[in-house]
């Protein structure tokens, strides 16, 4: 066993559901808080001596930039069953330049972790330098680019770069672990490196952190090349916990009948001291594609995927400690995202939507996560052998708490890909005898059964339904078993002397003989029975299928625990005296039942009428939403930019050489960022005197996969090239992706001409590999030369530039962004109404709308697109760009509009930056709301 230093711990330790502070003011000392200690073995983490089971999903901050929403998420994470999240730490985002750190407003990393301090969730930090993510860069800012060396290594300039980053995050994460009366308790260290083999860097990452405060175990996320893995467990930079990144379904959305062409998806222990780590388990994937994110919510890594893979590791590894990626993936608002697979939405067909709205994925969390938190010996257990499963298409798998003897019975097809649905009789030797048991298993499915297990106060000799909850209410246990609609059940409970059983609702027969009560069923709709008597405390047994028992909300108070069946989401319980309180969210009239020690019922203010029931519960009828109408965007003016513009304050592209390891093609160096021009489109103007003999402009442009750039010769326009391509944009070997000639009119000799060329940079390479320094390649032009003269061209350059209040990924170098007419305060001087074509070329639109959306419910509000054509629309709401349609490519066409960006309760200025690449004509723009809940959480505006 493994000794961290000692500390101070949540408030309330979080064993399965257990409520933290509450108080969100800043973290108090650590001299006022009790001390404990943070250990962990070969089996799981250890808080003062108490095992836990690490349940954490993947939550972006940076994707959702709106801090009031940010709890709106956390808190649907917790209510699914997690008691743990893992937060990626994303360096460019908080760093437009060296020395220089944001961790205000959007950025405010303290208040993010004060919240999960709040609402009792452990974090895994994941603070890099490195951390991919399909963010531009992999997270490293565009600076770096121009610090000498190689990232991800030992070497010095790096060093110095990342120790300055991490000086400033890690004082941070410090004040809030575990140890200190916070949340953080797990520090994972770089990313996915073991593709690299500096191991010096990875000690020193420790040896800084350690001294900069972090005293939580070190973990680390190995993927997919084991060069490294060696070293994981013993040696110079190895981590005190390793862990593995498991995608069985690969990275891209792929066809319906996909299943596990990457294996079985079973988590390696890397360590014979450290529990099992799936650092990075598979929960939706990137869509390079193309198809839309629902085609990978629903076929590739929908619920059944979940129920196959996600049990199969649990009992085949022992794992103890789970980080999904991801449980809401959010939007690369700004130019946040990698250019390679991603675009504005980074949904990642996540359990929750980019719009934040529960799926059928979210309800198989929720009855996995509230499993694994209930039933306590999963934290502690072997390989055992498992029953005969009597039936060689099916396979049994098995694991054992050596103290308490409970067993977990993994039942699986042996073909993990066989869709039939088949049966069989275990041969089963419990703890509590041997049983024939029989069982039958759908395609694509697996089952854990439970044996030999005190579920509360009563005894659980086994069961062919599943566990989702138990829990000790009032006077009585009351336990949630399902299982798949139509399926037979039978649960076996162990009495001293024969109860008296009472069917509630449903039909389930019971039989008792030699101390075993034995029920059988269909799974069929919602079952109860009540069981009293036999020398135990009442049972109030629920038997429902997969669909009624996603209807279960679980929440845990200072009190005990309360179950709600009937919202469409609970946040949290108040239990004072008879009266249970619940903050829930409500999508439709009709009924909620409350199975609590209370007698009144009351949802967020308002009394709930609950007349007696069987089930000794709380019932009572809810309204559903207020509708919701959303004005028509209307009154558009708009306004043209020119290719052609006073150059004079422009930066002069002077270089000769650069710190790119690419070499420009022709001279001067034109790379954007070697002068500043780091995010977004980039303006170039060339001026020349003319010989007559030009007959061709040769142009190479870097933009990322998917990006484009125009070009114009004296306000005329020559056409447009692809800057990156599918073949090249992922390789960044080749130093020339997007070539292009342009055919240049007849000049004569002596004429002054300007060339104009608009490139769109689509974000930076990730640093998968140090070796081929991929990070570094550059964006903008990387060569531009006349064909048929030698005439010298003075190349100038125009950039993004920080805006103050939204950071350094928010917008581009377009001339309407730098004159500010994406802001809510720009001037209406020299707007027009729209024509019905767009000309080749940058047309921006503006119009403002005004919203009154009801009090005490969440409405998420999206931005539609209607139409296809040969252009691009950057979208900004309030000054904060949130997205690009991109109408010649796809697929999206829905934009969020997050709540605090969004004003709910007043006037909301949209425009739209319009690039087109051809003459087309804008479609239909319009609002919509992506859901309507009453409820919600208060939304606190952003800076606009």
């Amino acid at each position: 066993m493994r000794r961290l230093v000692i500390g101070a711990t949540l408030a309330a330790l979080v064993a399965g559901f257990v409520t933290g502070p509450t108080s969100a003011a800043a973290p108090a000392t650590t001299e006022s808080r009790p001390a404990h200690t943070v250990t962990y073995d070969r089996y799981s983490l250890k808080v003062d001596g108490q095992r836990i089971l690490l349940w954490g999903g993947e939550f972006h901050y940076f994707r959702l930039p709106s801090p009031s929403l940010w709890r709106d998420v956390l808190e649907k994470i917790r209510a699914a069953g997690f008691n743990g999240v893992s937060l990626y730490f994303d360096w460019a985002y908080h760093s437009p330049r060296p020395g220089v750190y944001d961790f205000s407003g959007v950025r405010d990393v303290d208040l993010l972790l004060r919240m999960t301090e709040e609402l009792g969730l452990y974090v895994v930090v994941r603070p890099g330098p490195y951390i991919n993510a399909e963010a531009s860069g992999g997270g490293f800012p565009a600076w770096l680019k121009q610090v000498p060396g190689t990232a991800r290594t030992s070497d010095p300039h790096y060093t110095a770069a990342y120790r300055d980053w991490l000086g400033h995050l890690n004082p941070i994460i410090a004040r809030h672990q575990v140890t200190r009366g916070g949340s953080v308790i797990a520090y994972n260290v770089e990313n996915e490196y073991a593709a690299n083999t500096d191991a010096r860097y990875m000690q020193d990452l420790q040896d800084f952190a350690r001294g900069t405060g972090i005293d939580v175990p070190f973990t680390h996320n190995q993927c997919c090349d084991a060069s490294w893995t060696p070293h994981w467990a013993e040696g110079l930079g190895a981590v005190q916990i390793p862990g593995v990144d498991d995608y069985p379904q690969s990275f891209e959305c792929q066809a319906p009948e996909t299943w596990g062409p990457w294996g079985e998806g079973v988590t390696e222990r890397l360590s014979d001291t450290a529990p099992v780590y799936a650092a990075e388990y598979q929960a939706g994937s990137i869509d390079g594609n193309r198809v839309g994110y629902e085609a990978c919510r629903e076929n590739l890594t929908g619920p059944s995927y979940m129920k196959y893979f996600y049990k199969n590791n649990l009992i085949a590894s022992g794992a103890t400690m789970f980080g999904y990626y991801m449980s809401y993936g959010g939007t690369n608002w700004g130019w946040l995202g990698q250019p390679n697979d991603v675009y504005t939405s980074y949904d990642y067909g996540s359990a929750i939507t980019e719009s934040r709205q529960l799926t059928a994925k979210y309800d198989e969390f929720k009855r996995q996560g509230y499993f694994v938190h209930a039933v306590t010996p999963l934290t502690k257990t072997d390989p055992a052998a498992p029953p005969p499963s009597g039936n060689p298409v099916l396979t049994t798998v098995a694991r054992a708490n050596p103290d308490t003897g409970t067993q977990f019975v993994l039942l699986r097809h042996t073909d993990r890909a066989a869709t039939t649905n088949d049966r069989s009789t275990l041969d089963w030797s419990t703890p509590d005898g041997r049983y024939a048991v029989p069982v039958s298993l759908n395609g694509r499915d697996a089952l854990v059964l439970v044996a030999g297990y005190d579920m509360g106060g009563q005894r659980l000799v086994y069961s062919t339904s599943e566990i989702m909850t138990h829990a000790r209410i009032g006077d009585r246990d009351v336990a949630l078993l399902y299982g798949r609609a139509g399926t037979a059940g039978s649960t076996v409970l162990r009495y001293r002397s024969k109860p008296t059983v009472r069917v509630l609702a449903g039909d389930v027969r019971s039989s008792y003989a030699n101390g075993d009560l034995r029920l059988d069923y269909t799974h069929n709709g919602l079952a109860r029975v009540l069981v009293t008597g036999g020398g135990r405390a009442p049972l109030l047994l629920l038997l429902g299928t997969d669909e009624e028992a996603a209807r279960f909300w679980r929440a845990d108070t200072p009190s005990g625990p309360v179950l709600v069946r009937g919202t469409a989401l609970v946040r949290s319980a108040h239990l004072s005296g008879s009266t249970v309180t619940l903050r829930a969210d409500v999508a439709e009239a009709g009924q909620v039942e409350v199975f609590a020690p209370a007698r009144r019922l009351v949802i967020g203010s308002t009394p709930v009428a609950t007349p007696p029931t069987t089930s000794s519960s709380l019932l009572g009828s809810v309204p559903g939403p207020a509708p919701v109408r959303l004005p028509a965007l209307t009154d558009w003016r708009t306004r043209t930019e020119s290719p052609v513009a006073d150059d004079t304050s422009w930066t002069v592209a002077s270089h000769t050489t650069s710190e790119s390891p690419f070499p420009p093609v022709t001279q001067p160096v034109l790379y954007a960022g070697d002068y500043g021009a780091d995010y977004g489109h980039i303006w170039y103007q060339g001026r020349f005197t003319a010989t007559g003999t030009e007959t061709a402009l040769s142009l190479n442009a870097i933009t990322g996969k998917n990006g484009v750039y125009q070009v114009w010769l004296n306000g005329r326009y020559l056409g447009w090239a692809r800057g990156g391509t599918e073949a090249d944009a992922d390789a960044p070997v080749n130093p020339r992706p997007g070539p292009g000639t342009f055919t240049l009119p007849a000049l004569a000799p002596g004429t002054p001409a300007v060339l104009s060329v608009l490139v769109e940079n689509m974000g930076h390479n990730d640093d998968w590999t140090v070796d081929d320094n991929r990070f570094k390649q550059p964006r903008g032009l990387v060569g531009a030369e006349l064909v048929g003269s030698a005439a010298p061209v003075t190349w100038r350059l125009q950039g993004n530039r920080t805006d103050p209040v939204r950071g350094p990924l928010n917008s581009g170098g377009l001339h309407g962004e730098r004159a500010g007419w994406h802001l809510p305060n720009a001037s209406e001087r020299g707007w027009d109404p729209p024509s019905a074509t767009l000309r080749p070329g940058v047309t921006w639109y503006r119009t403002e709308f005004g919203l009154d959306l009801p009090r005490g419910q969440d409405v998420p509000v999206g931005l539609r697109f209607g139409g296809t054509g040969s252009y691009r629309v950057l979208i900004f709401l309030n000054g904060w760009q949130l997205g690009q349609f991109t109408a010649d490519i796809g697929p999206q066409r829905e934009f969020v509009l997050p709540a605090g960006i969004l004003r709910e309760h007043g006037r909301n200025s949209l425009a739209l930056a319009v690039i087109a690449l051809d003459q087309a004509t804008l479609g239909p723009v319009s609002l919509v709301a992506q859901g309507n809940y009453r409820g919600g959480v208060p939304i606190v505006n952003v800076p606009a």
